[in-house]
């Protein structure tokens, strides 16, 4: 080799290193692409869950709509998506289930709330509206009033919805004691299909109550559900991770729950408090037909 001349081989490794550098790199760019999708379609898109209930309490069939548990963000689903979803499945009435802000939210954050409520209700929907153990600000309550929505925090209402006659009953319960009785302040009518809304599920008191149709929230089903309908990761009712394995219980987290003369359901809501760790567990809109029997 003459005085001067670099090794040949120096000159052909470099590019290889350099190109298994590039693989290395893109291949790692991939993967958080693809991560970052799959947390976004988890926590920021929505999906319609449907349903049907039959009752030999209603003459005709009607549809109710369900949301909950927006814990309204400035970066969180836009409230005119979720519009736009409620409006294409043309609901008779539409369920407003609390937790819509988050305690300590500021004013500016609460209105994204109220707002939405306002454009549901601009659409023409008769809207009920529980709260929460977040959303119990009067200020909050007094905008939701002024939108034109129902607002039946220990409130009844009897409404007729194609032909069927409704007893809507709502409480805004944050807790149940031991002595807690439902049936102390209202009676489920036999003439009416009763429908119970309440933010907060408790499934042997609302057994115990036996509407014909129990809407509950609060759960955002827990937030990560594992594949294979074995429920979700954690139980805060339990305090216990995997509890759909691990405990020999009936997990009250998501979905509908049957006692004698009718069922309760738990809506996953739509928002993503207190982060947004949503796995196989998208934000809903859950749309209810109650059919004849």
């Amino acid at each position: 080799m003459n005085e001067g001349e670099k090794p040949l081989t120096a000159e052909k490794d470099k590019p290889k290193k350099n190109s298994a550098a590039k693989y290395r790199l893109r291949r790692l760019s991939l993967f958080l692409i693809i991560i970052l999708l799959i947390w976004w379609f988890n926590n920021f898109t929505i999906k319609t869950t449907k349903l049907e209930i039959e009752s030999d309490k209603v003459d005709s069939s009607f549809r109710i709509a369900v949301i909950s548990d927006l814990h309204a963000s400035p970066i969180g689903i836009g409230n005119d998506r979720i519009i736009k979803k409620i409006c294409k499945q043309n609901p008779d009435i539409v369920t407003i289930l609390g937790d819509m802000y988050t305690t300590g939210s500021s004013w500016e954050t609460i209105e994204i709330a109220v707002e939405l409520i306002q454009g549901i209700v601009d659409e023409g929907f008769p809207v009920y509206v529980v709260t929460g153990e977040h959303d119990m600000d009067e200020e909050y309550i007094d905008a939701v009033a002024e939108t034109g929505a129902h607002v039946m925090n220990y409130k009844e209402e009897i409404i007729e919805l194609n032909g069927s006659r409704i007893q809507i009953v709502g409480i805004d319960n944050a807790y149940y004691s031991d002595t807690f009785d439902l049936r102390k302040e209202f009676t489920v009518r036999d003439d009416c299909f009763s429908l119970l809304l309440a933010h907060i599920p408790n499934y042997d008191k609302m057994t115990l109550f036996g509407a014909d149709l129990t809407l509950c929230a609060d759960t955002h089903g827990e937030m990560v559900q594992l594949p294979f309908d074995f429920g979700p990761v954690y139980s805060s009712r339990y305090n216990r991770w995997f509890p759909q394995i691990t405990l020999n219980e009936e997990i009250y987290d998501k979905g509908i729950f049957p006692y004698s003369g009718g069922n309760m359901f738990i809506t996953s809501g739509l928002g993503a408090s207190p982060a947004p760790i949503r796995f196989n567990n998208r934000p809903e809109v859950v749309v209810i037909d109650v059919i004849p029997e």
